[in-house]
């Protein structure tokens, strides 16, 4: 009855969006084979259908398909030519999406992924303010890393204010840091190593770790977060969330889980706020991995991650808006 309901409305107000899916099974910026597994996971949890309820024009544009170079390798990097092609092949993507005037959501793989998705979507918009929502900071470079994981560096390698931090990257040459570390804010920091720390507080940049969510409440902090980073009210906006951010108990299927994170209301919360700008553009939804934990436990992931991301699309907890003019429901819907 509620799904014949919800069709009803939906014919009625007609489509309210447009959005482009597309899914990222890399896994080469670290090392826990799976996380390429997340992109086709998260749709057979039925996200393509729930956004379509919603009243989403949704086209799928399939995985990110690329082909690596050969090029000289990096100390402390691990497979760099991978992460340069795949990250290159998924900017060009998301710009030529964009073009369609289509929301982008992209479904990675792990949180290297976010040097793609940002870079096209600041080459397709300009200005652009971005939320990374994350456990850590990912903000090493190749000297500071204890891993060598790229997925631990992309917003080094994106702000033009680190650009001097790093080497000569061969096969990266595509890819200039033109964000500014000043358009960046975190939300759900708890695992931030001593150099990161240091960066963010050198730079002065905006961070807001559990502690915060804590004292301000969820609310308060993604609206701080984002007057901070889009004080005009005038930056496309792009959210980069690590499903590790939120609590292991809600999202347990993922590589490095921290205790003490964000609930799935929390994240749900913020994702709501943030939609009711009217200027987010763009949402990486990153790092669940199928092969971590029972079946239960990919589960629970996949489906915080479906609610997230349905969050950010416009569904609300209060049911569908219903727009001017929509004053009854047909009886016959009820019946």
């Amino acid at each position: 009855m509620l799904s014949t309901i919800r069709t009803s409305l939906v014919k009625k107000i007609g489509v309210r969006n447009f959005v482009g899916l597309v899914g990222v099974p890399f896994e080469k910026g670290q090392k826990k084979e799976g996380v390429a597994l997340g992109p086709d996971a998260i749709r057979k949890a039925g996200l393509i259908d729930e956004l379509k309820n919603l009243g989403l024009d949704v086209k799928d544009y399939g995985n990110i398909k690329y082909e690596p170079e050969a090029v000289a390798g990096v100390d402390n990097m691990s497979h760099l030519s991978e992460v340069s092609a795949c990250t290159r092949e998924l900017s060009q993507t998301l710009q030529n999406i964009m073009k369609e005037q289509r929301k982008v959501v992209t479904l990675g793989g792990d949180h290297s992924v976010g040097i793609g998705t940002i870079d096209g979507h600041v080459r397709a918009k300009g200005n652009v303010g971005v939320l990374w929502v994350d456990a850590h900071a990912d903000l090493n470079t190749n000297k500071t890393s204890d891993s060598g994981n790229v997925h631990g560096m992309p917003v080094a390698l994106l702000t033009s204010e680190l650009s001097d931090y790093w080497p000569h990257l061969p096969g990266m040459d595509w890819q200039m840091p033109i964000l500014s570390i000043r358009n960046v804010a975190y939300i759900g920091l708890r695992s931030v190593d001593k150099y990161e720390r240091l960066v963010i507080e050198k730079f002065g940049i905006t961070a807001f770790g559990m502690e915060d969510v804590e004292r301000y409440g969820i609310h308060e902090v993604v609206h701080m977060a984002l007057k901070k980073i889009d004080p005009h009210a005038d930056k496309s906006l792009h959210v980069s969330f690590d499903i590790d951010s939120l609590d292991p108990l809600e999202a347990p299927s993922t590589g490095t889980p921290v205790r003490g994170g964000l609930s799935l209301r929390e994240g749900i919360h913020l994702m709501e706020e943030v939609y009711r700008t009217n200027r987010l553009n763009a949402i990486d939804l990153v790092e669940v991995n199928p092969q971590i934990g029972d079946e239960k436990s990919v589960d629970l992931t996949t489906e915080a991650a479906v609610h997230i991301l349905q969050a950010g699309l416009g569904y609300t907890r209060r049911g569908l808006k219903v727009p001017a003019g929509i004053t009854d429901i047909p009886l016959q819907t009820f019946r």
